[in-house]
């Protein structure tokens, strides 16, 4: 029996000590739902809370006078109360002070006042009143009631006194204000605030090599300086929009661990004169004070193009803010760590005394991302999403060619967005070419559309489709739709199976022909022209003219006839136009002529020997509106 005492004792001590480390730990908050951290309060002094605690506690305070008791009917003076009280209609008197709660037999209730020296006891004798025969009790003052006479003479004068120190305030930061014009409002992202890793950007190897240089000299600059090696001032990104130049330049300063003082260009103009140069100023001073830090510069053109070239001459408020920025980049002492960072896709419009050794001493070229780049873009996007097993990411990267960054992390978003929508678990291909079709050409439209010109627009698709098909320096065809997208009625999708660098001639001829298969299918099959044509029409002789003015790939042979960019001996650029002579232009309108003439007669030519394929393919497009690349091959071998 013992034995079993024992035993129960101990698994009874055992649970009691489970319980109590439990809520030791419960109450610790070690429990990531634990009251300790679940009841946190953070105060924050300023005037707004103050003036929001008075007004709670003055409501407090009203709330508790409400409670005391009843409320009086009303007042009686004290001859009348004691006339009530000599006929017995009194039941209780209260005394509280001077103020008297007088409670009678029927339920009635009044207050009345009675003189501050004077008892009441003895103003009962007076009266002739015995006072045993009267109940009677004497209150202390209430608490609530003394604090209720001090905050209705202080409120006010609080009040008051809260009303004037806000105008003041508001009046002081109107001065304070106008003051601060010329500050600079660039974002400052605190040392270790900057979580962009290198790791974090993907398709520019060569920029981030650069940069590289960049990160070790900010964090051991006393390396180089032994070597006699200066500060490089600055580094200027240039490539399309959405190849990454802002989260490069944020992955510096995440690497480097050094302030990062945010800037875009245009922040430095301001209506008044002289405020962008100000601004400039306050700028450098702060990152100078900093220590080793980095000024970004977003879109730089806006302030840094050739100077000169406006109406309002050396004047100008932009060219009175780049010349600061001149003067204070080659005012960098040797001993200054600050860096300056600058984008823009417009290099060419920037000032050539920007642009040279000693102010931008690097130029960082970024183009859109190569098979590869796109394959670590992709990477980068896709985590935390899931996907399909059989999401090849291969194809993906081979999809996507003429893809910056931004387009491919729009499209792994929308595949998210499509795929969640339709309540799927895992994002799946047909997601991700369907947000890649929508991000390249827009999303789905369902136009309503007569028999006919859906016909229409089958044939013009098809006829894009089958000369593409028949041309040997033409890549495959992706997909084939009647379906509207954008300002397009259908579409053929001819994605580049590689990424192409040189444009070879015969190339070009062979898109020109391919874009104006649709027309040429048009003529065939309806005897008539439809304007769907007008942006493939617009998009050959485009190509067609820069093979003559600028590519020189005509029988005029290899001179730019074109508007160019001149530069003049003192460094200015200026927009120059075409010096051709009016002989000369005619001889450029026949040589494009001719170019969109054999183009068309080839894609005439070519859909007449495969009429057949055209109907049967325009036929399919009307009853399933799309044809993918596997059917469209099947099709065209039948």
């Amino acid at each position: 029996m013992d034995k079993e005492k024992n035993s129960i004792q101990t698994k009874k001590n055992k649970a009691d000590k489970k319980k109590v480390e439990k809520n030791d730990k419960f109450f610790k908050g070690k429990s990531p739902n634990g009251m300790a951290k679940k009841f946190e309060v953070k105060f924050k002094f300023n005037l707004r809370n103050f003036f929001t605690w008075l007004l709670v506690g003055f409501l407090i305070l009203s709330f508790f006078f409400s409670l005391k008791g009843p409320i009086p009917q009303g007042e009686k003076n004290l001859a009348q109360v004691l006339n009530d009280i000599k006929e017995e209609k009194v039941e209780e008197v209260g005394i509280e002070g001077e103020t008297l709660l007088i409670k009678y037999k029927d339920g009635g209730l009044y207050n009345s006042r009675k003189e501050p020296q004077v008892s009441f006891d003895e103003i009962l004798r007076n009266a002739e009143i015995n006072p045993l025969d009267v109940n009677f009790e004497v209150k202390d003052q209430s608490m609530l009631k003394a604090w209720g006479s001090i905050l209705e003479i202080l409120l006010p004068v609080v009040l008051t006194g809260i009303i004037f120190l806000w105008i003041f305030r508001q009046a002081r930061g109107a001065q304070d204000s106008i003051f601060s014009f010329g500050k600079s409002k660039a974002k400052l992202f605190s040392k270790g605030k900057q979580k962009v890793k290198f790791t974090d950007v993907g398709g520019v190897d060569e920029a981030k090599k650069e940069l590289e240089e960049v990160v070790d000299f900010l964090k051991h600059p006393k390396k180089y300086q032994a070597l006699g090696a200066r500060t490089p001032k600055g580094v200027l990104l240039v490539g399309p929009s959405g190849t990454g130049k802002t989260l490069l330049a944020q992955a510096v300063a995440g690497e480097a661990n050094v302030p990062f003082f945010s800037m875009a260009g245009s922040e430095f103009m301001e209506m008044l004169v002289g405020v962008g140069a100000s601004r400039v100023r306050d700028l450098f001073s702060t990152a100078k004070k900093a220590g080793s830090s980095i000024i970004f510069i977003d879109e730089i053109d806006a302030i840094g193009r050739a100077r000169g070239l406006g109406a309002s001459g050396g004047h100008d408020e932009r060219e009175q803010t780049l010349n600061q920025i001149l003067v204070e980049m080659d005012g960098f002492s040797p001993n200054d760590n600050v860096i300056i960072v600058a984008a823009t896709n417009r290099a060419d419009l920037l000032d050539s005394a920007l642009m040279r050794p000693g102010r931008f001493d690097r130029l960082v070229v970024l183009d859109l991302p190569d098979i590869e780049g796109r394959k670590k873009i992709v990477e980068i996007h896709r985590r935390g999403k899931p996907f399909d097993k059989s999401v090849s990411w291969e194809k993906a990267a081979r999809r996507t060619v003429g893809f910056s960054g931004a387009d491919l992390e729009n499209m792994l978003n929308e595949a998210a967005i499509k795929a969640a929508r339709e309540n799927k678990k895992a994002i799946s291909w047909d997601d991700i070419e369907e947000a890649a079709t929508k991000v390249k050409l827009g999303p789905e439209k369902k136009r309503l559309q007569t028999d006919l010109d859906r016909l229409m627009t089958a044939y013009h698709e098809a006829g894009h489709a089958v000369v593409t098909y028949n041309l040997s320096k033409m890549d495959t065809v992706h997909r084939v739709s009647i379906v509207s997208r954008g300002m397009a009625l259908g579409y053929t999708l001819i994605p580049p199976k590689r990424d192409r660098i040189h444009e070879t001639q015969s190339h070009l001829l062979e898109t020109i022909v391919s874009l104006l298969g649709g027309r040429a299918a048009e003529e065939i099959k309806f005897n008539e022209f439809t304007s769907g044509a007008s942006s493939d029409i617009a998009q050959a002789t485009r190509i067609a003219r820069k093979m003559v003015i600028e590519y020189g790939m005509s029988e005029l042979g290899p001179i730019n006839l074109g508007p160019q960019i001149d530069v003049s001996d003192w460094g200015k650029s200026y927009f120059e136009p075409s010096k051709a002579s009016p002989e000369m232009s005619a001889q450029i309108d026949k040589e494009i002529k001719k170019i969109i003439d054999e183009a068309y007669i080839k894609a005439i030519k070519i859909l007449k020997e495969k009429r057949k394929k055209m109907d049967l393919l325009a036929r399919e497009l009307v009853k399933k509106e799309t044809i993918e690349d596997e059917e469209f091959e099947a099709l065209m071998k039948k």
